[in-house]
């Protein structure tokens, strides 16, 4: 099965079965569609007439827009702003028989739908979407995958959720059944952890436990954080952590 995500989706769930560290493997998958479109859109796409008249559109979020500042990559990005403030402009001059007959009105519409676009988030949203149907459908045809999926140390909330949604939507009931029973229990299992592992980083700082040791409390708390919303837009250097 040589299908074009099959790939990375082993890969991921193979490194974070062998080391838990490495947390939740949906989110490096997640991290790495996020660097390569970065790295495209930084680079060789930034100056496709097709991409251009995307990313003029639909703009980019906050956290992309830090993002790809925080590259260095200055005049890629420059010349996407350039392009893409011209449309701006427009929108914020308004103008026209709309705001004749309702002034403001396509204004406020059309800045809540760029406020609520971003061309990178949409690209890793499809491209995010394959990845979770195909871990899926490697869950129901390979052994060797539902043995790494058992031995995942956890996978995020959102991930968690996400892997439910799109399992219950393409499997029969039976074999539903089998894959939520499996990964409920793996999931459960964290859950337990990370409460005993917090309470217990709570605990130390109490005086009473001061002699006690902190077992696997002291990096509870960024553990937690990635459990409850995941780890992802990470710089490029982390992207495997």
């Amino acid at each position: 099965m040589e299908q074009i995500y099959t790939i990375p989706v082993n890969e991921k769930f193979e490194a974070s079965a062998e080391d838990h560290s490495l947390g939740c493997p949906f989110c490096a998958l997640y991290n790495m569609l996020e660097e390569d479109e970065l790295g495209l859109i930084l680079g060789a796409s930034m100056m496709e007439p097709d991409v251009r008249i995307k990313t003029n559109e639909l703009g980019f979020c906050k956290t992309h827009f830090d993002m790809m500042f925080a590259r260095k990559n200055r005049l890629p990005l420059a010349l996407m702003l350039e392009s893409h403030l011209g449309e701006v402009e427009k929108t914020v001059a308004g103008g026209g028989m709309s705001d004749l007959l309702n002034p403001g009105g396509e204004t406020i519409k059309s800045l809540g739908k760029l406020d609520s676009s971003c061309y990178v988030c949409d690209r890793i949203s499809r491209n995010f979407r394959m990845m979770v149907e195909t871990a899926v459908l490697l869950w129901e045809k390979e052994e060797d995958f539902r043995k790494k999926t058992a031995a995942q140390p956890f996978f995020c909330l959102p991930h968690y959720r996400m892997f439910l949604e799109v399992a219950k939507d393409r499997m029969q009931k039976k074999r539903f059944g089998e894959f939520y029973k499996s990964v409920s229990a793996l999931e459960h299992a964290y859950a337990e952890e990370i409460c005993g592992d917090v309470s217990w980083f709570c605990k130390k700082f109490d005086y009473r436990y001061n002699d006690e040791p902190w077992y696997n409390a002291k990096d509870s708390v960024p553990r937690a954080l990635a459990f409850l919303s995941g780890h992802i837009h990470l710089p490029p250097e982390n992207n495997n952590k």
